[in-house]
């Protein structure tokens, strides 16, 4: 296949983690990705457009840019971009809860709007990278549980509102990710392992769509309580 006629993809925050195991992952498929990095990998596989999400005028324009390169083309949207501050309600930094609604929420509609009329052309893919957190809530982690329970609503309603034109949504909520480079904890899941499970979401066949998709470690912590005395820490 050249690479004119190969399939389009654009996934935000790739230069690390997750987003670079999933730009990896669509690339050994026969993707030709584009990333929008803040900060860039600067790697010749992959095409980088740099990008603030927090700046919304950032988004469009990096956009335009892609579409410049590509004829117009774009089969698959992974949007993975994420910020996380965790910090207790009382204590949270106004700009941090400014920042994290800017970059997991709000950038996911600059996204969407900018890329919608090329993934209705091609009948494509949204897919959002959420969190158990958006429904396992904690201490400290109430900005960053927001946004991803924001991030299910916003996902789904887009589900249902571009089916009938082609377009097909998914969110993807995982679980403990060892994320972090020399993180090997046997109780979370590799990054290649979740990219796995983004990129095959391409593989579903076209009369079918998955509208939400939740994943956890194979082999979790032992939890310290367990039963009906669970409910006792609730």
């Amino acid at each position: 296949m050249s690479s004119a006629d190969a399939p389009v993809a654009v996934v935000t925050g790739c230069n690390r983690g997750i987003g670079r195991s999933i730009a990896e992952e669509l690339r050994a498929r026969g993707h030709r990705v584009f990333g929008l990095n803040r900060t860039l990998l600067k790697e010749d596989w992959l095409t980088e457009v740099p990008c603030d999400l927090s700046v919304p005028e950032e988004v469009p324009r990096a956009v335009d840019r892609v579409l410049e390169e590509t004829g117009g083309r774009v089969d698959l949207c992974v949007s993975n971009a994420v910020d996380r501050v965790l910090e207790p309600i009382a204590t949270m930094p106004a700009g941090g809860w400014e920042r994290m609604l800017a970059v997991n929420l709000t950038a996911g509609l600059h996204l969407t709007q900018a890329l919608l009329p090329a993934i209705r052309a091609s009948r494509g893919l949204f897919v959002f990278l959420g969190s158990h957190a958006g429904t396992r809530y904690f201490e400290g982690g109430a900005a960053y549980s927001a946004t991803k329970a924001a991030l299910a609503a916003f996902t789904e309603t887009l589900l249902i509102e571009e089916r009938p034109n082609g377009v097909r949504a998914c969110l993807v909520e995982p679980g403990a990710i060892a994320n972090l480079d020399g993180d090997h904890a046997p109780y979370k899941m590799t990054v290649d392992s979740v990219a796995r499970c983004v990129a095959s979401i391409m593989d579903l066949p076209p009369d079918m769509t998955v509208g939400r998709i939740e994943i956890r470690p194979a082999a979790p912590l032992q939890a310290p309580v367990t039963g009906i005395d669970r409910l006792l820490y609730v």
